[in-house]
């Protein structure tokens, strides 16, 4: 009976503590080269969260890059003027190596797209 006991404890042991979700982090860096710092994040995070901040004056245009593992995230995207922010989320192993917020669009949007663009040009070509 204490064998049992003793191989139940073991493998209960063996099977481990939860896996944390692992984030790369930085915060206000000018280049995505700059923020692949692999980080464990705390039991209560979920999320990878990358936020770009952009701001433009005179012709010169400056992005600064902020990761973080976060509890809660909502991507977003809002701007005022010449400045931008965008913020993105993730929930798998260092999902947030790209500095880039994607814009997710599908395939048949953009041939359709493509597709008008042709057709316009085509007509004035004949």
């Amino acid at each position: 009976m204490a064998a049992h006991t003793s191989i139940l404890l073991l493998a209960a042991l063996c099977v481990g503590a939860a896996h944390s979700l692992q984030c790369y982090t930085c915060s206000y860096e000018l280049s995505n080269s700059n923020c692949k710092t692999a980080t464990n994040c705390s039991s209560g995070s979920g999320y990878c969260e990358t936020a770009l901040v952009t701001a433009s004056a005179a012709g010169i245009s400056v992005t600064a890059i902020t990761k973080n593992c976060t509890e809660t995230c909502t991507p977003s995207s809002s701007s005022i003027a010449t400045a931008s922010i965008s913020t993105a989320c993730c929930t798998s192993d260092l999902c947030n190596l790209s500095g880039a917020i994607s814009i997710k669009s599908s395939y048949s949007a953009i041939f359709l797209v493509m597709g008008t663009i042709l057709m316009f040009f085509s007509d004035s070509l004949l």
